[in-house]
């Protein structure tokens, strides 16, 4: 399963199987003598079997692993299969149908299905799909209870995926950005760059070009992928959009959002980071390096490598001129809008302390955790007349 990374807190753990947590088991706390990564333990669960793969089924596709989604429902009547509006349905839905399968991870959420056979299931049984992405079947998301409302009709707009046996899995090297954040207070006529590919605050736009300075919050960040399949671009290289200004292809447009937020998650500051180059730049010692961007290469971070942001490239930055003094949070989302399907979504934030005093910055207490994100409360807000996960 790869190795982990940052702090190691127990070693020699002996547990009897009856402790509500493996903090209650004799253990050993650790030194830096007693243990590396190359020895982290994991575990595979075997969940109880509960019969939810008898209600879901895939259709049309080439194998068993992609289809147009069919799901069970009954009453009143016998019961019958139907189709998934594919209105918003996307990569967190498709995650738990795949789950709910068991065939693994999802690879690709689809929202229209015409190249594959319908057959004789013509009916959209189940609409208005939203998913956390750790249910363990779609009866567990919300969803419309017993209207169904679709923008786009047929057969032909139906939800369907492609599931994988393997996925990756980003993490973001917390530690690394709490070492090198520093403030730079850099010339407006260093930025016609960065300003073109929209790097810099809204107030930005009025401001005496050339002449001032905007002062940005720098940092580097290490992205790893602790999965089992390499991370590669949604989109292929035909469709890579050249910034001659940088003179260099952008794989994805959004791979990560910076953001400055008030301790209650309010947003004052934002920036944004295109994949400027997916690439290997260091890998584990027995990890040989596959993609780099030199001369239109491919893109993508190898299972045990890592891609390097250092913190004197373009964007890599908050524009914070804006920002009064005052204590803060840092949360940098990596794949923020899921368009790369990962084993796990829930270690794509990291969330850091700040004490920003109007001449220097504090940046303390970085960890991973969940995001504070308006897109995802957007995602996930209630409909009316919303209750526990049905939609009415």
């Amino acid at each position: 399963m790869g190795q982990g990374m940052g702090a190691i807190h127990l070693s020699e753990v002996r547990c009897s199987g009856q402790e509500p947590s493996l903090w209650k088991c004799p253990h050993k706390n650790i030194t830096a003598e007693d243990c590396s990564h190359s020895q982290d333990a994991g575990v595979r669960c075997n969940l109880p079997y509960t019969g939810v793969d008898t209600k879901i089924r895939l259709s049309g596709g080439r194998s068993r692993h992609e289809g147009r989604v069919e799901v069970q429902i009954g009453g009143p009547g016998p019961l019958r299969w139907g189709l998934i509006c594919g209105d918003d349905w996307g990569t967190l839905e498709a995650m738990v149908a795949c789950r709910q399968l068991g065939l693994g991870y999802a690879n690709h959420g689809l929202q229209e299905t015409w190249y594959w056979d319908s057959g004789n299931v013509t009916e959209v049984v189940m609409s208005g799909v939203r998913c956390t992405g750790t249910e363990l079947s779609l009866d567990q998301c919300a969803h419309h209870s017993t209207h169904i409302a679709c923008k786009r009709t047929g057969t032909h707009f139906t939800a369907g995926v492609i599931c994988s046996e393997t996925a990756s899995d980003l993490l973001l090297h917390s530690a690394l950005v709490q070492e090198t954040a520093y403030i730079e207070d850099r010339p407006l006529h260093m930025l016609y760059c960065a300003a073109e590919e929209n790097c810099l605050a809204r107030s930005a736009r009025s401001a005496n070009w050339p002449y001032g300075h905007r002062r940005l919050l720098r940092f580097s960040s290490q992205i790893h992928n602790l999965g089992r399949a390499d991370f590669r671009p949604k989109a292929g290289r035909h469709s890579w959009v050249w910034h001659e200004c940088h003179g260099h292809y952008h794989s994805m447009d959004i791979f990560t959002h910076y953001d400055i937020l008030t301790p209650n998650g309010t947003k004052v500051a934002e920036g944004h980071k295109a994949s400027f180059c997916l690439e290997d730049t260091e890998c584990q010692e027995d990890v040989s390096k596959r993609y780099e961007c030199a001369n239109f290469g491919e893109q993508g971070i190898t299972v045990g490598c890592w891609d390097l942001y250092r913190h004197d490239i373009d964007c890599q930055w908050i524009d914070i001129t804006d920002v009064k003094p005052g204590n803060y949070i840092l949360q940098v989302v990596i794949n923020p809008n899921f368009e790369v399907a990962e084993s796990d979504f829930t270690n794509n934030a990291m969330k850091c302390n700040c004490k920003y005093d109007g001449h220097r910055i504090w940046v303390h207490n970085c960890h991973i955790g969940d995001a504070l994100s308006e897109e995802a409360n957007r995602k996930f807000e209630r409909y009316p007349g919303q209750t526990s996960n049905q939609i009415i």
